[in-house]
């Protein structure tokens, strides 16, 4: 066992360059900030890396994304695994699917403290009573298990094994060298630095099992701070969550059930945005922002969407620290009335949007829309056909309800 602190620092997922996805990316100082949010993320870990003079940082997957290829991505990482030679902390990295799929993975000559595991996997000393194993992808897919080739834990010493996986299977992830838990567990190790889903996770703490989820978040999909995991070896292992990423994306809801004036949600706007700066992990915060609940000001918010929209907008602005990536409308009014030709209208267009012939209709027409796009920007509002379905539904529903709270905010 070892006899002196040794520190190594877990991360995964880093899909450097990839571009964080946010329609507050229109607003130009915010795309100027995190245009290189994944290179902060990876520049952080190595200065805390520097910092606490940790011996290791072990990349379970996924450094690059996809098939990007870029000179400058190549130059910058090769640069950053430069500092840690400099101070002798070694680098064990596994390349997961979309490594796989990179051609930079194979043209990048890192500097001599980095080992990159191969597909056949195998095992490094980093003291004579630490370990390192590890298997990489050996092409895009892996649909096996990779645990068969795993070497044996070295007796007497503490092992770390790196895997990038999907597990048994995990929302929103294809299926990628699938294993259990109790099957990780059964191998021995002490410690599994996974990769591969983005979300945080400690499955087991004996042996430990930690899935550290990606540094940086792309789009509110991948909501709230993100981490890499520092391990503290000294006979035990100890784990701590360690903060990475310079930006954040935030869900957030007010309820506007009970503010009865467009002062009040204003000021509602400006107080929670105030209170979420202050409490913000990351330098900077992308927000989502849902009013909900039961308003008799319902048809004149949804009339005068655009107003509070840029209202918003502005009050994110204010903070210094936040940013609006979209205000959404989750609006009832409870109120009996009594139906109105209005409300017959709106009736007639949910049914009508119901109808076979006229979905039919809106995808089409959907369909050529989408065909005046750049490619990169059609795969991602409508990947595949059951996106572009959902798409001209949601449309469809949105416009009806404009119409709708133009007409009624008019009357009212």
């Amino acid at each position: 066992m070892p006899n002196s602190v040794i520190k190594i620092l877990h991360t995964a997922d880093i899909h450097l360059d990839s571009p964080l996805k946010s329609l507050a990316l229109r607003d130009e100082m915010l795309r100027a900030r995190v245009q290189t949010a994944t290179r902060a993320a990876f520049t952080r870990m190595v200065d805390f890396a520097l910092a606490e003079r940790v011996s290791a940082m072990l990349i379970s997957g996924d450094l690059f994304d996809g098939a990007e290829r870029s000179a400058r991505t190549a130059a910058f990482l090769t640069g950053q695994f430069d500092r840690l030679r400099q101070r002798d902390i070694r680098v064990f990295y596994i390349k997961g699917n979309h490594d796989a799929e990179n051609p930079i993975t194979g043209e990048l000559a890192p500097p001599d403290n980095v080992h990159v595991f191969d597909g056949r996997g195998g095992k490094q000393a980093l003291t004579d009573d630490i370990w390192i194993h590890g298997v990489s992808f050996a092409g895009r897919q892996a649909p096996e298990s990779l645990l068969p080739k795993f070497p044996a834990p070295v007796p007497g010493a503490i092992n770390i094994a790196m895997l990038h996986t999907s597990l048994a299977g995990a929302s929103g992830h294809d299926v990628y060298a699938p294993c259990t838990v109790a099957e990780l567990a059964a191998m021995g190790f002490d410690y599994w630095a996974l990769g591969h889903v983005h979300k945080r996770q400690v499955h087991s703490r004996a042996p430990w099992i930690v899935m550290p989820g990606m540094p940086q978040g792309r789009d509110i999909g991948e909501a709230g701070p993100k981490s890499a995991t520092l391990l503290t070896i000294d006979g035990t292992i100890d784990v701590e969550e360690i903060p990475t990423s310079p930006v954040e994306f935030l869900n957030h809801e007010i309820e506007v059930t009970d503010l009865d004036t467009e002062d009040a949600i204003r000021d509602r706007l400006r107080l929670d945005f105030g209170e979420i700066a202050q409490t913000l992990r990351s330098e900077a915060g992308i927000v989502r922002l849902t009013l909900r609940g039961d308003s008799s000001r319902r048809w004149q918010l949804l009339r005068d969407r655009d107003i509070w929209t840029e209202t918003t907008v502005q009050a994110a602005l204010e903070t210094g620290q936040l940013w609006l990536d979209k205000l959404v409308f989750d609006l009832d009014h409870a109120e009996a009335r009594s139906r109105t030709a209005i409300d017959e209208l709106a009736g007639l267009m949910d049914a009508i949007r119901a109808e076979d012939g006229f979905a039919e209709t809106t995808r089409t027409e959907l369909k050529a829309l989408l065909a005046e796009l750049p490619p990169q920007r059609r795969a991602a509002l409508a990947p595949d056909e059951d996106a572009v379905a959902a798409l001209a539904q949601r449309l469809a529903a949105d416009g009806g309800q404009s119409l709708v709270a133009r007409m009624k905010g008019a009357g009212e």
